[in-house]
């Protein structure tokens, strides 16, 4: 865990300026209590929304950090609320527990072998009044990815959604070895998600390769909106096929009382609903939108 060493060495003058955004009720709660988590050596620090560190004692260097670096760490947050709002449905999607946990929201920084330029952010929501005594009980959101030198998103963060599709695969057999009582009564299983999962990656990067990397849709045609609507509804379709499969293997987890491994099974699910909520919305329904909008 290198978060707080990476960020250390940013120079701010050289990430792009945020635009002025209006962030609704839901996003503009989030922004004033997102607690940070970032990590140092082995080290994962919870840091409060005025970069007190929570939990566990700080020492040198993140206190360092914090002292040096609050702009920094002040633009980090408006930039994931900002991505949150506009290549992203968590908030929207769990605002139930996000607001019945005053809007607590933690973001678990993963810098991604990038010198510091891009990271995977997994999402939880905690009830106030636990964070310290029962901080196991965090509820899951997702998870999303930036980059902080280039706010805008080739193919909508598309692509980055796939591949993890695949890594968290591969996390997931990993973790059948260690925590299923019998890995091997489950192989059929877990052969027909990989190849969903493959599918999935082969067929939707051909896809992407066919459309353009960033949408203007003020400059795009009917015929040309929807074709693009089309084509990512189809990948869409992909993830739909392999969120059923992983539901079916779920369910048959719970029943044979799989209570060790089931969980990581359970993560999974939602990433990928995560994933088909962002095109139903995101994607589809704003194509959708804009499609029926123009004049025949």
């Amino acid at each position: 865990m290198n978060e707080v060493e990476e960020l250390s060495k940013l120079d701010m003058k050289k990430l792009p300026q945020l635009k002025q955004l209006l962030l609704d009720d839901l996003h503009q709660n989030v922004l004033k209590n997102l607690h940070l988590e970032l990590g140092t050596g082995p080290v994962l620090y919870l840091l409060s929304p005025s970069y007190a560190v929570i939990n566990p004692t700080p020492n040198d260097v993140i206190n360092e950090f914090i002292a040096k670096k609050d702009t920094c760490l002040n633009y980090l947050k408006e930039y994931i609320i900002h991505s949150l709002a506009l290549y992203s449905v968590l908030l929207d999607v769990n605002s139930y527990f996000v607001e019945q946990n005053n809007y607590l929201v933690l973001a678990r920084l993963r810098e991604r072998d990038s010198g510091g330029r891009k990271y995977e952010i997994k999402f939880y929501t905690h009830s106030p009044m636990e964070l310290l005594t029962h901080y196991e009980d965090k509820i899951y959101i997702g998870r999303d990815f930036i980059d902080l030198f280039n706010f805008k998103r080739k193919y909508l963060g598309v692509k980055e959604l796939i591949i993890s599709v695949r890594d968290q695969y591969d996390v997931l057999i990993e973790k059948a070895q260690e925590k299923l009582k019998s890995p091997l009564e489950y192989k059929s299983f877990f052969q027909e998600i990989k190849e969903l999962v493959n599918e999935l990656r082969s067929e939707s990067l051909l896809i992407l390769q066919s459309l353009p990397p960033y949408l203007d849709l003020d400059k795009l045609n009917g015929k040309d909106l929807i074709d693009i609507n089309a084509q990512y509804r189809t990948v869409n379709h992909y993830l739909i096929e392999l969120r059923d499969e992983v539901a079916e293997f779920e369910d048959l987890l719970r029943r044979n009382d799989e209570a060790n491994f089931v969980r990581y099974v359970t993560k999974y699910k939602k990433d990928l609903t995560n994933n088909i909520s962002y095109f139903n919305i995101r994607i589809n329904g704003c194509l959708t939108e804009k499609i029926a909008s123009l004049k025949q």
